[in-house]
């Protein structure tokens, strides 16, 4: 399991532009699926890899594809017609170690959403997953502290 979850940082390396120490947000109190998606829009847009609109784009993404992806997880994106909004590719994180209702209790506690440039999105999307295989790392990787988690995309 440990390997995975570093296969999935060498994966990342070099790319720790993606993520900024402020994009990761641990025992986040928000409720709904929506405020999620909207602070990690706004995450995404203030640090300079979105324009605003693409946090519709994720909105509208919820309503015609769930973006859990099962163990725990969820990867919020936006839809194809706003990949125009993304400026650049990048991540922001949120952890919910007591879980939050994603769909109709459908529970998640790792949110990981994207703005990819390009096809860029492909390769996180499976290295996520790969990392994030069974419900044990994913409670692994929750249990995490802000550096370990920001380690996980910067070594």
């Amino acid at each position: 399991m440990k390997s995975k979850i570093q296969s999935f940082g060498r994966f990342l390396s070099g790319m720790s532009e993606i993520l900024e120490r402020k994009n990761i947000i641990l025992n986040s109190d928000l409720k709904t699926k929506k405020d999620v998606i909207k602070a990690m829009g706004k995450m995404l847009t203030d640090s300079g890899y979105t324009t605003e609109k693409y946090i519709q784009a994720m909105l509208d993404k919820e309503k015609v594809f769930n973006t859990a992806i099962g163990n725990f997880v969820a990867i919020p994106h936006g839809i194809e017609s706003g990949k125009v909004e993304v400026l650049k590719t990048g991540l922001a994180v949120m952890t919910f170690p007591d879980g939050i209702d994603w769909d109709d209790g459908n529970t998640v506690k790792l949110i990981v959403a994207i703005a990819a440039d390009g096809d860029e999105h492909i390769d996180i999307l499976s290295k996520i997953a790969l990392a994030c295989y069974d419900e044990a790392a994913v409670e692994k990787i929750i249990q995490k502290g802000e550096d370990e988690i920001l380690a996980m995309f910067t070594e």
